[in-house]
């Protein structure tokens, strides 16, 4: 529309040019306004084309946010269906940590018994252990050794002071060393006492005797008898055991290690009792319904 007008506007002036007489210099001054009006038209039209290239552009930026909106929405709405399930379901969830809760503190407290009972227990054999070797002398302490394996105190008599030879009899010179032992079981009345005796793999031969099984057995007999009836153990605190040639502590193919495996041991440990009250104390727990 612009540039009809524009050209009715040239025609108009070229038809006074040629009849009118324009003179020159008027002629020229619509030429320049001519030129100059055609410039505006150029640029105003460079303007629309790029403004219809915008507006292009801007449309498509609508429709892709307008499917980003979409896809945030559903989005949306799966996280408000997860929130509404934790809801739902977290009560139960707080009842179970309560309770799991509850279950360590339980196994907690019961674990620091099981120490204190231990600590108790070692404190106790470490005493025990301290108080006997002080007792003996030193001419003692040859036949008699005293060790801690396990939480279980250990006193090994060596047969030669403690019976007579190839005999389960006990000998004189052993009622003295029996005495300071006697002394300190009956000091820590809560103990059980297990006597074992033990051989080495020469059979013995002996009318009244069959084995080495019936040597050992014999001889853990003799010192528990000798506990109860002459220095007043309570028998109830007594076993009386014999292993044979079948639990060494060296090699019998020396007579070194011979002496060594004819002993009797004097097994201290904790009352049986005491350890299984405290395992029936153990918490228990419902693994089943933490894990829901």
């Amino acid at each position: 529309m612009v540039k009809r007008n524009l050209s009715l506007i040239v025609c108009a002036a070229a038809m006074l040019l040629m009849f009118s007489c324009v003179s020159t210099k008027k002629y020229q001054s619509l030429e320049s306004e001519n030129k100059t009006l055609q410039a505006r038209y150029d640029a105003i039209a460079l303007d629309n084309i790029n403004c219809q290239n915008s507006l292009s552009s801007a449309n498509a930026r609508i429709v892709g946010l307008q499917d980003q909106l979409t896809a945030e929405r559903s989005n949306l709405a799966a996280l408000q269906s997860a929130l509404d399930k934790c809801l739902t379901s977290s009560s139960q969830g707080n009842v179970n940590i309560s309770k799991l809760v509850d279950e360590i503190n339980a196994s907690n407290k019961y674990i620091q018994q099981l120490v204190a009972s231990k600590n108790k227990s070692d404190s106790l054999n470490m005493v025990l252990t301290n108080n006997l070797t002080r007792s003996l002398s030193k001419e003692e302490m040859q036949d008699v050794n005293v060790q801690v394996l396990k939480g279980v105190v250990y006193i090994s008599l060596s047969d030669n002071m403690l019976y007579k030879s190839g005999s389960y009899e006990i000998s004189d010179k052993a009622g003295e060393t029996l005495a300071k032992i006697a002394k300190i079981i009956k000091d820590y009345n809560d103990f059980e006492v297990l006597i074992e005796g033990n051989t080495d793999n020469v059979p013995i031969s002996q009318t009244n005797i069959r084995n080495n099984w019936d040597l050992s057995a014999l001889r853990g007999s003799s010192v528990v008898q000798a506990l109860q009836n002459n220095y007043g153990i309570d028998p109830k605190r007594l076993t009386a055991g014999g292993r044979g040639e079948y639990n060494p502590v060296a090699s019998n193919d020396t007579d070194e290690g011979k002496t060594l495996n004819r002993r009797t041991q004097i097994i201290i440990t904790p009352k049986l009792d005491q350890f299984m009250e405290l395992i029936n104390k153990a918490p228990q727990t419902d693994s089943t319904e933490v894990k829901k």
